[in-house]
């Protein structure tokens, strides 16, 4: 029982861990200024990149995988790749703490993505949450024919990459090392965007190569971090702390850019998060102790 409760303690300390880096990566991915986008996720991967593979080299892993979680590995890398260039364009075009939100209903999306894909039960409970979450994005997003309206939009399309990705790594998750994982996809994010990397490069300044190094620490941090916290606590136990990081996305986005959520986007976060909360708590009184 001890234990149990230290392994729980241990895995909210994780993800709200997880959720300082994420922070950490979208503010220096925004103060890394007008460099293209390209530029900024493959720099943001390098970090993830050396340290998935020196820890690969220390358990004498894989670098590509078990032969039967390839292509699910594939597919987590081609979403997530997709998700991250969206989310950062999004970043520099919006307060970070409304793109952090709008990238947190992807969680949302896994639950319906896994009973599409993977066949996965899903309860009206979870239908009604789900859709409870859209309605919060769009008090976030303000729908109008504006063009102030497409960073809007866009964030809302990668956190539905970010859903497919994750559907992915629930996959294999069970049998795949995280380390594996995590190198993998920064591998292939970085050569699938070497060539626009290529085409659109802009020279940096110090000031934004260490804007960079210090995304990918942080990415590197909130990786790790929730892999781990999930090693030691189920997600029903513990997702909704997750949600850390929106408010270290707003503190860091007020003290740093002076932004402020106006009344209509904070609406949507307290409906987002509510929806959460809801699911978090029928979550665990439905499942109760399985794993």
């Amino acid at each position: 029982m001890i234990k149990t409760k230290d392994n729980r303690i241990k895995g909210i300390i994780f993800i709200i861990l997880s959720g300082f880096g994420f922070a950490l990566m979208s503010l220096f991915i925004k103060l890394s200024g007008d460099l293209p986008v390209f530029e900024k996720v493959i720099f943001r991967n390098l970090v993830s990149l050396f340290v998935a593979g020196a820890l690969i080299i220390k358990h004498h892993s894989s670098f590509i995988g078990k032969r039967e979680n390839r292509p699910y590995l594939f597919l987590r890398s081609l979403f997530g790749a997709f998700g991250m260039i969206f989310n950062f364009y999004a970043i520099d075009h919006m307060a970070i703490a409304d793109a952090s939100m709008i990238n947190k209903i992807s969680p949302f999306l896994v639950v319906l993505f896994s009973f599409l894909f993977l066949k996965e039960n899903v309860k009206i409970q979870h239908l009604i949450t789900i859709l409870m979450a859209f309605i919060g994005a769009m008090f976030i997003v303000k729908p109008s024919f504006s063009v102030e309206v497409i960073p809007y939009a866009i964030a809302i399309v990668g956190a539905v990459f970010a859903g497919l990705a994750y559907t992915c790594l629930r996959k294999i998750s069970a049998n795949e090392g995280y380390y594996t994982t995590v190198f993998f996809f920064s591998a292939f994010t970085i050569i699938f965007n070497i060539v626009p990397f290529i085409l659109n490069y802009k020279p940096m300044s110090l000031n934004q190569f260490l804007c960079l190094m210090m995304a990918g620490v942080g990415a590197s941090l909130g990786q790790f971090g929730i892999t781990l916290a999930y090693t030691y606590a189920p997600a029903r136990e513990i997702s909704i702390f997750d949600y850390s990081n929106v408010i270290f996305s707003a503190i860091l986005g007020f003290f740093i850019f002076g932004e402020m959520p106006d009344v209509i986007s904070t609406i949507g976060y307290v409906i987002i998060f509510l929806s959460a909360f809801y699911m978090f708590n029928f979550n665990k009184k439905t499942y109760g102790d399985q794993t």
